[in-house]
């Protein structure tokens, strides 16, 4: 082959130029959605805490439903964790370290549970 391009091939090229541009474009649009709900998501988690819109006993579980959402966001948004082919081992992989970490957290409460029930009984105000 030689240095010179074939007139063809700098056709095939341009289309291949602004789709990177555009993928560039979509990919930024993407972070900025994303972006936006989380900082929506954040504002609804403070707005529950600060104010009477949600029952007093009922702001637990709404935090934990914002959290998840919040974390849902990061992961199809910012970390790209869809349901395509090419990602199943990242499902596999944030999969395992939930786990882990569900376990990890579940057994250390499980333990502490355990040695206080086996354990001495604690020093009351009135035993003292």
């Amino acid at each position: 082959m030689s240095g010179t391009t074939e007139p063809g091939a700098l056709a095939l090229e341009e289309p291949a130029e602004r789709n990177g541009r555009e993928d560039r474009g979509r990919g930024i649009a993407a972070y900025l959605i994303g972006f936006g709900i989380a900082l929506l998501l954040t504002a609804a988690s403070f707005a529950v805490v600060m104010t009477d819109l949600v029952w007093g006993p009922a702001v637990p579980a709404a935090i934990v439903t914002l959290a998840v959402a919040q974390m849902g966001v990061h992961l199809v948004f910012f970390l790209h964790l869809t349901s395509g082919p090419d990602n199943s081992s990242n499902a596999v992989t944030v999969a395992f370290g939930t786990f882990v970490c569900l376990l990890v957290v579940f057994g250390s409460v499980w333990i502490m549970t355990h040695l206080s029930h086996a354990g001495p009984p604690h020093a009351t105000a009135a035993g003292m």
